[in-house]
């Protein structure tokens, strides 16, 4: 679901965020993302943004117009903010993860608009992508926590009589240098990176 964009100027030192504009209604699992304890909080993200809202469309204005204007006017960039339907996937989870989407094509102008015009809608996977369509996917790997060398690095445990243990790495270097190198396997964390 489209909630808002965010217009970014192209600077030497690259690029900078020069105005946002956000929907008029938000819902409650993209609310949710901008507390730590939803259910403890008094849950006051974004009223006064919407009264202005619709106090402005009341009027007969174009709400926001101003920020709107001032994205065509400077904005390189263009970003839909968009946030997933987290409820709609039985999870137990609540708090919907929110992504900026970069729009290209066409002028900042058109550009604005159509991300405008996108506003509170859904975007479904089949407006974006095609059927057998290869994409790039990251993400990262299942965290297990503090593990030893052997499980970490795969390196060979030592012998049965070993003294003092023998899950661990014989040599983890020569004399000189006298620091350890990089290279040597090490305990620590494994997964989630």
């Amino acid at each position: 679901v489209v909630v808002g964009f965010v217009g970014y100027v192209e600077t030497p030192r690259g690029l900078r965020a020069l105005t946002s504009v956000w929907a008029g209604h938000l819902s409650e699992e993209c609310k949710r993302r901008f507390y730590k304890t939803w259910c403890r909080s008094k849950q006051k993200a974004f009223t006064k943004y919407q009264k202005r809202w619709s106090q402005e469309s009341s009027a007969g204005n174009s709400p926001m117009s101003a920020e709107i204007e001032r994205a065509k006017k400077y904005c390189q960039v263009i970003r839909a903010i968009c946030h997933t339907q987290i409820t709609k996937v039985k999870i137990g989870q609540k708090k919907a993860h929110i992504k900026e989407i970069q729009v290209n094509g066409g002028t900042t102008a058109q550009k604005v608009d159509f991300v405008t015009g996108l506003f509170e809608k859904e975007v479904k996977v089949a407006d974006v992508f095609s059927q057998d369509e290869m994409i790039d996917v990251i993400g990262a790997t299942k965290g297990k926590g503090f593990h030893g060398v052997v499980s970490r690095w795969g390196v060979t445990r030592l012998v049965r009589k070993s003294h003092r243990g023998l899950r661990k790495v014989a040599c983890i270097g020569s004399w000189h240098p006298a620091r350890v190198q990089f290279q040597v396997p090490r305990s620590g964390q494994k997964g989630f990176h």
